[in-house]
């Protein structure tokens, strides 16, 4: 029997049973396009994280302060015990030894309410230095950014993010306002563009202030929360990463022996940790939607054994004019295979509409596979000989004369 006499003959099969065909045909078809909708949702959460932590700057290396330790037990970071361990003057020592940094900035983290006239709001304060805007790669809307002569001169001057324009200034023009930090009265020399939402909140809702200004006049202190440091390209993040863990060390007097009093993270290394899991969610969504193609293959299975049995005379009459076994085996394969490929088909068109259903209109970041759309509808051909196999071989192994006698 040649392939296209096998394939015009299940054609004409499907035609004769179209509408048990059809119903058939939706658990395939639900099955392929749940796998590549829900793919595409797992792989859009991975891309929008990963965007997300690379907004934050590029190439970078965060240093905090590790937790301080009582009797051998650590009081944790942010507990009443712990403290900083980086200091400014940290930062001017890895300003003047690290050779494979573009640039670094110390992050002073201050609170205080916004107080605008009759408005306030609670928004993040960061004293930073006038390299932030390059390791964070930021870049000012309108206004400008402050200057060495103001971080030096300890200056009470501000730049803001956009949902502080929106939610304190109530959309009107910031530049030359004056706020308080508290009690302390800053101006408003600049904005920045927006960033949109980041790894660990909102990038737009927070204000800047030179570092020195942040320690003199709001922490009270010459500790810094963190320091953000940026390497020359991602080669160079992994000697960076070594030379400054060895020059904090050497700052820190730490002896050989001593633990680190302080964390590094590595952006790339972050990228890597959140792709993991993501990775692993998006195979959890594409197994549960797998299920459906399942239950799609036992559908195929079971309408193919009716169809067996349904046809056992004519099957007979086939064997009886000279057809052979494997001929019959490959007329049902045929057909399960056929079906299965044509829900493949109208899978994929049915994932795809979703996908772009649900980021057009639900707002849910989704990000189509051509391997996983490929991969789906190979495996529904797959399913199509799976399930088919075993109706197709009983089918086969009739016996002629009872077959005739079958009514």
């Amino acid at each position: 029997m040649t392939y296209w006499l096998l394939l015009k003959t299940a054609i004409q099969s499907i035609r004769l049973n179209w509408l048990r065909t059809l119903l058939t045909l939706l658990g395939i078809v639900i099955g392929v396009g749940s796998v590549i909708a829900m793919t595409a949702v797992g792989q859009g959460a991975q891309d929008s994280v990963v965007a997300r932590i690379s907004a934050m700057g590029s190439n970078l290396l965060i240093v905090n302060s590790s937790s301080s330790r009582s009797g051998g037990v650590s009081s944790g970071r942010g507990s009443s015990g712990s403290r900083s361990t980086l200091s400014i003057t940290d930062v001017d020592y890895l300003r003047k030894t690290l050779s494979s940094s573009s640039g670094l900035t110390p992050i002073v983290n201050a609170t205080g309410q916004l107080i605008w006239g009759a408005s306030n709001y609670a928004s993040s304060v960061n004293g930073v230095s006038v390299d932030y805007m390059d390791v964070r790669n930021r870049q000012i809307e309108t206004g400008v950014m402050f200057t060495e002569a103001e971080q030096q001169n300890r200056a009470t001057v501000a730049v803001v993010g956009q949902t502080v324009v929106t939610e304190l200034f109530l959309g009107e023009d910031p530049i030359g306002q004056q706020i308080r930090i508290g009690r302390i009265p800053f101006t408003i020399i600049g904005t920045l563009k927006a960033s949109g939402s980041g790894f660990g909140g909102d990038n737009d809702d927070l204000v800047l202030i030179p570092y020195t200004t942040a320690q003199a006049r709001l922490s009270g202190t010459q500790y810094v929360s963190q320091i953000w440091i940026k390497a020359v390209d991602k080669e160079s993040m992994t000697p960076l990463e070594e030379e400054l863990i060895q020059q904090l060390r050497t700052a820190h007097r730490l002896a050989d022996s001593a633990e680190d009093d302080f964390t590094v993270r590595n952006q790339a290394d972050m990228i890597s940790l959140v792709s993991e899991s993501t990775d692993t969610f998006t195979l959890l969504l594409g197994a549960i939607a797998g299920i459906s193609l399942l239950v799609g293959g036992i559908g195929i299975m079971n309408m193919m054994l009716v169809a067996v049995t349904e046809r056992t005379k004519e099957i007979g009459l086939r064997i009886a004019v000279g057809a052979r076994g494997s001929d019959i085996l490959l007329q049902f394969l045929a057909e399960s295979v056929l079906i299965c490929v044509m829900g493949g088909l109208l899978g994929l068109l049915f994932g795809v509409g979703g996908a772009y259903v649900l980021q057009h209109f639900f707002g849910v970041n989704t990000s189509l596979s051509t391997n996983t759309m490929i991969i789906s509808v190979g495996f529904a051909a797959f399913v199509g000989v799976a399930f088919g196999l075993y109706p197709a071989y009983r089918a086969s192994k009739l016996d002629p004369i009872e077959a005739l006698r079958y009514s």
